[in-house]
């Protein structure tokens, strides 16, 4: 600890994704009003800021309009407004679209873009930059700090240099502390730190789980004649049988076609992966004809909050704040986060702008999350709430039916009196021997493709010898507990092909191909025992996204 060098801020933020980046551009902007000083750092994992971004996007405006209602005049790249919106029932070989007077009326995308969310944020992270925020790519926050009465004090980063036996390398550096009176969270679903202020704060004490679906996406370049701008297409159905989810299809700009598969994660059947449903989804005849003659360029896998309102956990603590999904604020019928995450804050930076101003300090800044839910986050949120749960407790069909008449209800201002509650994605999995293995064609390489190839044009890189960083509570549970009653489904759901059952001197082991972690967080989601625990590898390691 004496070896650390430490900077003092009034405000840290772990995070340079939609909400950290809207919580410093606020702070600066409520700083120039007041003609005040508020010094503002974010901390950002990526080697760059967007190079762990990850979304569909589709990207309701209604955040950035209120952080920069010029956006247009500065040239933020929202340029393809979305002309056309589907939503396809798929069966094996047919499609059925649903007629756009049955869809409640916020559903239609109505003045939203199709866009790189990567690329807004580095939109975003120039404008912060200009105004005075300081930003640190590649510096991962690996340790929460606390005072002594037990309030956040700010976050250390990770040492670099650390050799994967523990030791010291040659160019081995300790990592840094960064103070301040206030620190934001703004880590993403499923955040390594979030998860422990979580558990020491009790943050989960008055709401339910979070629960998750794992996107995996692809973007395509396409022939001209399949081009266009601002096609934007929602499908459910088929392929999956044995959990619910869906796939989507954004026309971007400059040629290009985003594309992916959502699997909620709270499926029963360990032989189900969310990676293969994907590319099985990508032969049907309908999603065939959107990108045949194109080329894969890039691939990426995150997973996403769905826990809707009833999950949101308490936002605040002594000397600090969750925004954005480590909070969890996505619509998940919208499949849309990143407004309510840029809203989101914003609101914190107005509450600790005022505290600040105030020489306050380590106190809990209980105006965030009041304001919050006086919002048109907590509207919307509550608008929606039953829907993920009424689909996982009733499936695709009858799900999607009360769900639909809920939304229709409450356009017209009418909130049914009852909320639904989730179960941990964790504990939902059956036995191997009660369900039925799932036999997945072999990739085609022209549509289909396997997870190494995969991983390689994600661009992910982590120094190889560093520590593992998806560690094991107790290394006896893959083999004893996961392989004997579950047929290791870490195998399966990760993305990335991490995790390998191989034979070693005739008797089975895991081995943990850490270098190939692309941060989606899914293995510590939905490990049966809780027993994998992501933890931040070196900063700048992991995917590097170019334009997801």
């Amino acid at each position: 600890m004496s070896e650390r060098e430490s900077m003092d801020y009034d405000v840290v933020i772990v995070g340079a994704g939609p909400a950290g980046l809207s919580a410093a551009i606020r702070l600066k902007q409520l700083a120039a009003e007041h003609d005040r000083e508020v010094s503002v750092c974010i901390l950002e994992k990526g080697s760059e800021v967007g190079a762990h971004i990850l979304s569909g996007a589709v990207i309701d405006p209604k955040g950035i309009n209120e952080l920069f209602p010029d956006w247009k005049d500065k040239g933020a790249p929202l340029t393809v407004p979305v002309t056309e919106n589907h939503h396809w029932v798929l069966s094996a070989k047919g499609k059925w679209g649903m007629p756009h007077w049955a869809m409640p009326p916020f559903m239609n995308n109505k003045g939203t873009y199709s866009a790189s969310l990567g690329n807004l944020c580095r939109w975003l992270a120039g404008e912060a930059e200009a105004l005075g925020v300081e930003i640190f790519p590649g510096f991962a926050a690996a340790e929460i700090l606390f005072n002594d009465d037990g309030s956040v004090k700010g976050v250390a980063t990770g040492d670099m240099g650390i050799a994967r036996d523990g030791t010291r390398k040659p160019d081995w550096q300790p990592g840094m502390e960064l103070h301040a009176r206030y620190t934001f969270f703004a880590e993403g679903a499923r955040g390594h730190l979030t998860k422990e202020l979580a558990r020491i704060f009790e943050l989960r004490k008055h709401s339910g789980p979070q629960v998750y679906g794992l996107g995996v996406k692809e973007l395509w370049d396409v022939p001209a004649d399949k081009h266009k701008p601002g096609r934007v297409i929602h499908t459910q159905g088929w392929p999956l049988t044995d959990a619910w989810g869906g796939g989507f299809l954004y026309h971007q700009a400059n040629g290009q076609v985003a594309l992916g598969f959502v699997v909620a994660l709270d499926y029963a059947n360990p032989y189900l992966s969310p990676f293969e449903e994907f590319q099985r989804w990508k032969h049907h005849p309908a999603i065939r004809a959107e990108i045949e003659g194109g080329k894969r360029v890039s691939y990426g896998a995150r997973a996403i909050n769905e826990g809707g309102w009833q999950a949101v956990p308490e936002l605040v603590f002594p000397g600090g704040a969750l925004i954005g999904c480590s909070a969890g604020f996505v619509n998940v019928p919208r499949i849309k986060g990143s407004h309510t995450a840029m809203k989101s804050g914003m609101l914190a930076a107005e509450a600790a702008f005022a505290a600040v101003s105030e020489d306050r300090r380590f106190d809990r800044l209980d105006s965030y999350p009041a304001a919050l839910r006086s919002s048109w986050i907590a509207k919307e949120l509550k608008m929606v709430r039953n829907v993920q749960p009424a689909v996982a407790r009733w499936g695709s069909t009858l799900g999607t039916l009360y769900a639909g008449v809920e939304m229709w209800l409450g356009s017209f201002g009418i909130s049914l009196p009852w909320t639904l509650k989730h179960h941990a994605d964790h504990t939902s999995l059956r036995r191997k021997d009660q369900v039925k293995p799932i036999a997945y064609p072999k990739p085609d390489g022209v549509l289909s493709f396997d997870r190494l190839s995969s991983v390689f044009i994600s661009n992910t890189n982590h120094e190889e010898d560093q520590p593992i960083h998806l560690t094991l509570k107790d290394a006896d549970v893959p083999i004893t507990v996961n392989l004997a009653l579950y047929d290791a489904p870490e195998q399966r759901y990760c993305p990335a092909g991490v995790y390998e059952i191989v034979e070693e001197a005739g008797s089975p082991r895991l081995q943990i191909n850490a270098q190939n972690c692309v941060h989606c967080k899914t293995c510590d989601i939905k490990d049966p025992t809780q027993n994998i625990n992501w933890v931040v590898p070196e900063g700048g390691g992991g995917p590097n996204y170019p334009n997801m």
